[in-house]
């Protein structure tokens, strides 16, 4: 027997889990394993800062390599779990070497959808934006007048398409939707974020689908549209959503639905086996879901190592995400699920928006566009659970202070 935690995933939830152990005076040994060949860093910098050269890989690292040494964490590099054995509390790795374990956590993310090969989705110049090598690629891609083809007006999308442009390419956003956003996001905040990629150059055709790539010498050339319009392109980067990686968890025989299903201290359906990040499938507000965020992936994955401590505090997730992208910072309190309801209320300054959401008259959602106190504000009522007061809020003229009593 071993009291040893295994965790799959180097990412950040993987690393978020072992770090807040460590932090909670744990002792146990722990494996971290992870697929990349690189310790694990911060996704978010990656499609942003890293890949406009504006900030190096080790800024990105969350510790140096000896953290590892120094705290009893094992981190296997390059490698990846074949399968789990429940009954026998056994990790197969792929070099053929088995790790026995007390606890397991699954931390194992998510994977970009990909085009099919019938559509041209295997051709030399067809990316999408994940890790350290996506980047790393799309760098050698991106020089000034080239052309790209971004496939998918979502957040990824969009921005991939910031990035584009202040590297000085030309950019096509097709989105087969009826417009950019629409699975995320309310027609205001779509209305503004194209109105701001429209000022930047990027041309945005919404209600346009992909029909096939068009390649040359195994290498892609062009697209052609569902309007019946073919374009030349020289690369392209597909953003059309994730898919959690939870095939490892369904053949162990763990309940899953689109992601692990865990309860509220991330324990799975294996007493002994957690799931965080990307790949859980959590309960909240009496239905289930799944956050795709770094910050769900660090409190969860915190909320779970905790309970692997000894606690018993279940998580409660209070979602918030963002979004950067010019010099445009998007910020996304709550989670708006369901709504049938929004408010549309300028900033204080030029270029500030936000928009509130709501669900049979109550606050779920708040979007903040350059509005950093509609954001703060938004948080705050979201948290303790305060309605706001419409009118102040339907009011520009008024403080946002007022809201919060």
């Amino acid at each position: 027997m071993t009291d040893r935690l295994v965790i799959i995933g180097a990412g950040q939830a993987g690393f978020a889990m072992a770090a807040k152990l460590r932090a909670l005076k744990d002792t146990r040994p722990i494996t971290l394993i992870g697929a990349e060949d690189v310790a694990p860093y911060q996704r978010p910098p990656l499609s942003k800062k890293y890949l406009l050269g504006e900030m190096a890989f080790d800024r990105l690292l969350f510790r140096d390599e000896h953290w590892y040494g120094d705290n009893d964490v094992d981190l296997r590099l390059s490698t990846w779990a074949e399968q789990i054995k429940p009954d026998s509390k056994q990790v197969l790795l792929q070099d053929g070497s088995v790790l026995d374990y007390g606890t397991l956590a699954l931390a194992t993310g998510s994977t970009p959808r990909r085009l099919p090969a019938a559509i041209g989705g295997d051709l030399e110049g067809v990316y999408v934006a994940r890790d350290k090598r996506d980047a790393d690629l799309l760098a050698e891609e991106m020089r000034p007048g080239r052309r790209v083809l971004i496939i998918g007006g979502g957040y990824i999308g969009l921005e991939a398409a910031a990035v584009a442009r202040h590297r000085g390419l030309e950019v096509t956003v097709i989105e087969m939707a009826d417009r950019i956003l629409q699975r995320v996001a309310a027609k205001e905040t779509a209305d503004i974020m194209r109105g701001i990629h429209q000022s930047h150059d990027v041309v945005i055709r919404e209600k346009t689908g992909l029909k096939h790539l068009v390649g040359k010498d195994g290498r892609v050339t062009g697209a052609a549209l569902s309007d019946g319009s073919v374009i030349d392109i020289d690369f392209a980067v597909v953003g059309i959503g994730v898919v959690p990686n939870d095939q490892l968890a369904k053949e162990a025989g763990l309940e899953v639905a689109n992601g692990i299903v865990v309860d509220e201290y991330a324990r799975t359906s294996d007493p002994a086996i957690y799931a965080a990040g990307d790949c859980a499938a959590l309960p909240w507000q009496g239905s289930r879901i799944r956050l795709e965020s770094v910050q769900n992936a660090v409190d969860q994955a915190e909320a779970a190592a905790a309970v692997i401590a000894g606690g018993s505090e279940p998580y409660d997730p209070k979602p918030w995400f963002w979004s950067d992208q010019y010099d445009v910072k998007l910020q996304i309190a709550g989670f708006n699920l369901g709504y049938d309801e929004t408010l549309l209320r300028p900033g204080a300054r030029e270029g500030a928006h936000s928009i509130w959401y709501f669900r049979e008259g109550l606050l779920i959602a708040v979007d903040a566009i350059n509005d950093a106190k509609a954001y703060v504000t938004g948080k705050k009522l979201l948290e303790s659970g305060t309605n706001p007061d419409r009118s102040i809020l339907a009011d520009p003229s008024t403080d946002l202070k007022r809201l919060l009593g």
